[in-house]
């Protein structure tokens, strides 16, 4: 095992116009950056490298994100921020404007749609049904998820997460919210925007305006940051700051180009 382990534990060895980064176990974890984040995102930025945030996570506003990280030293503006209610609001208004929804997720993501024109209810007469990270999930929300799919509303996700780290352990997440429902009805959902998902890579490139060969996405997780980054033809990094351990990588079918111990791996040699 250790041998296995040391074949795939590889840092860059050049330099990248742009950096896309993961933000819980990957940046910070709770209320404070994990270690050498800091440091390595300023350098970047000092070596003139764009460097953004891609989040899974819901429950926050993009604007609370921006100023997380502007609060723990990294001054970031909010357009620099996207994360998967963004992009699940994007990805709406351009197949089904100004639908009447059922929203299983927290407030950020439900003023979001409301802001984008959308009508939210709290019944089963809706065109669609939104699942996403949700702390106040319970059995009403569960029924009128499950009528709302027998009378035939779409079902989208924001994100197939299965816990978000936190201090301390983690908190089921959304996967944990589609599984019940679609358990209970027979209906697998349709489309889950965040990533791995090609809707929120695109956003990503978009936002940089760069090829992908140029771009080097960085998170915790296999199954979504560096599947993703992989799928869009970009690098991936892997941190083991997170939700992953080094023999879980080992163990994976999902080869990321770079596997660090904390981001501060992410540096050349030669920019130390």
């Amino acid at each position: 095992m250790t041998m296995q382990l040391a074949a795939v534990h590889r840092r860059p060895q050049r330099l990248y116009s742009a950096y896309i980064f993961d933000l819980d176990g990957t940046v910070y974890l709770g209320d404070a950056l994990l270690p050498t984040a800091g440091e390595t995102i300023q350098r970047l930025r000092g070596l003139g490298k764009r460097t953004i945030f891609l989040s899974n996570n819901p429950t926050k506003t993009r604007a609370a994100q921006a100023a997380a990280l502007t609060r723990l030293g990294l001054p970031t503006p909010v357009e620099d921020v996207l994360n998967s209610a963004l992009v699940m609001t994007d990805f709406l208004q351009r197949r089904m404007p100004g639908a009447r929804l059922f929203v299983i997720g927290e407030t950020p993501l439900q003023q979001a749609l409301r802001q984008a024109g959308f009508e939210l209810a709290d019944d089963p007469a809706v065109d669609a049904l939104i699942v996403s990270f949700d702390r106040t999930f319970d059995y009403h929300k569960l029924q009128v998820a499950f009528d709302a799919l027998r009378g035939g509303a779409r079902f989208f996700a924001t994100n197939g997460d299965k816990y978000c780290p936190v201090p301390g352990g983690g908190q089921p997440d959304a996967a944990a919210l589609i599984a019940a429902i679609e358990a209970c009805t027979d209906v697998q959902v349709e489309t889950i925007v965040g990533k791995p998902s090609a809707h929120m890579a695109t956003a990503a490139l978009s936002l940089l305006d760069l090829p992908p060969v140029e771009c080097l996405m960085t998170g915790d997780r296999l199954e979504t940051d560096v599947l993703m980054g992989l799928d869009a033809g970009m690098s991936a990094a892997l941190t083991l700051t997170g939700a992953t351990s080094a023999a879980q990588a080992a163990a994976s079918t999902i080869r990321a180009t770079y596997i660090v111990s904390q981001l501060a791996e992410l540096l050349p040699d030669r920019e130390l």
